[in-house]
């Protein structure tokens, strides 16, 4: 026997919703099988949910297209930054730069590894340090670093972080949005399921295939079982047999 199963997710949720709501619209309050109250609860929700439904998709889905540009932003800036360091690096292994140099870019003395440039804030921390290194450089009379000079470094550098900015504030919104429609679930899911129980005990004389089947008019959902799919398939191979016997 199929059993009946709730609607497990948001837009499942929707459809059982619209499926209540439109019954409510077109059938005198006699005529439904649900009752006036929880079809005021139907009324009175849908709005809220259409619209949680629509912000989580709309934030989501600007994020996710913003997020191919900022990509390109994030990788340019790090390219920029591992360049001018590693200009650095060569320039003291020829001899024309002192090791020293390295201390006015927060970098270890004695050592041309190159910092960590993995995460977003890696990229944040070393393009700040090296152009506020080169800066006091300059400052103290020395010669720019050249290709890439600081100036391009910081160009690249700044159009990261804007984009940085907003990737973050589009990632807030669309966790406001999530978190709004995760506030929501708990009263569409009592509401959806008051609806289906007032449907089934209108019904509930009937005998059980009419019976789901004026429920599933409502949107009410019923599935069967594996096993029992397997005996279903079986039950109408046998009945195809005998009729074509």
């Amino acid at each position: 026997m199929p059993y009946r199963r709730l609607p497990n997710t948001d837009n499942s949720r929707l459809k059982a919703l619209k499926s209540a709501l439109n019954k409510g619209k077109n059938l005198t309050p006699m005529d439904l099988a649900f009752k006036q109250s929880s079809f005021q609860r139907v009324r009175s929700f849908l709005p809220k949910w259409e619209k949680a439904i629509t912000e989580h998709k709309n934030t989501y889905d600007i994020q996710i297209k913003n997020n191919k540009e900022y990509q390109k932003k994030l990788k340019k800036a790090k390219l920029y930054i591992s360049h001018f360091i590693q200009v650095v690096n060569m320039a003291i292994i020829r001899g024309e730069l002192q090791t020293s140099v390295r201390n006015y870019y927060g970098m270890e003395e004695n050592s041309s590894k190159l910092p960590p440039l993995n995460t977003e804030a890696d990229v944040v921390e070393w393009g700040k340090k090296l152009i506020e290194g080169e800066n006091k450089r300059k400052m103290s009379g020395h010669s720019p670093i050249t290709n890439p000079t600081i100036a391009v470094v910081r160009v690249h550098y700044d159009h990261f972080t804007e984009a940085f900015k907003f990737q973050k504030t589009l990632q807030k919104n669309h966790a406001r949005a999530l978190n709004a429609l995760a506030e929501l679930r708990n009263e569409a899911d009592d509401i959806i399921l008051n609806v289906w129980n007032e449907v089934e005990e209108t019904y509930n004389d009937l005998p059980e295939d009419l019976k789901r089947e004026k429920a599933q008019e409502y949107g009410l959902v019923y599935v069967y079982r594996k096993n029992e799919i397997g005996r279903i398939s079986l039950f109408k191979d046998n009945e195809s047999r005998i009729f074509n016997f």
